[in-house]
């Protein structure tokens, strides 16, 4: 399973869709296609088609709209159980792994943006930044908090044609000696 969910972390559409999953107690294809205007739609039943399949989620209720069965799907897998196995095993290998499917990701949000033929850097708001810091365990549990604090009631905002779709990448990098 493990490997399934890296193939999603690391492919932007199936990454948007698992987003859509993991912060959603239920979904349906016409609420992933309201928030991915972007997506086709036979893009989208096909990816939802695969993580049924895949085991990544699961119906968990048939509703009939007209003639139509409309259904309601929730995630499969817990997200933060694999994140806290791995943790327990303390497997430096297993933490590589995750964290370079996490930063191919980022790379191909990057590329997709970057071979858009409308882009302008700086009105889109794009940017990174490395910011060197000293802390104690204690500060950077503290620090961290303070960011999702800052994130969270952006992550709970609607799209709209205002709103451009964005992620937000925090990464606290392992001590140095």
């Amino acid at each position: 399973m493990y490997d399934k969910i890296m193939d999603y972390l690391t492919n932007p559409v199936k990454n948007k869709l698992l987003i859509e999953f993991f912060i959603n107690d239920v979904v349906t294809v016409k609420m992933l296609a309201e928030k991915n205007k972007n997506i086709p739609q036979a893009t989208l039943y096909r990816y939802v088609k695969k993580m049924l399949n895949d085991g990544i989620i699961k119906v968990v209720e048939e509703r009939q709209v007209r003639n139509v069965t409309e259904k309601v799907y929730a995630s499969n897998i817990d997200f933060f159980a694999g994140v806290d196995k791995m943790l327990e095993e303390n497997s430096g290998e297993t933490y590589l792994r995750l964290f370079q499917q996490f930063t191919i990701g980022l790379l191909n949000e990057f590329k997709a943006y970057s071979e858009r033929r409308d882009i302008d850097i700086k009105k889109d708001g794009s940017g990174f930044k490395v910011s060197p810091f000293y802390a104690t365990f204690e500060e950077l549990q503290e620090l961290s908090g303070k960011v999702w604090e800052v994130i969270e009631p952006y992550a709970a905002n609607e799209p709209s044609p205002e709103r451009k779709s964005r992620s937000v990448a925090v990464i606290f990098t392992p001590p140095s000696e």
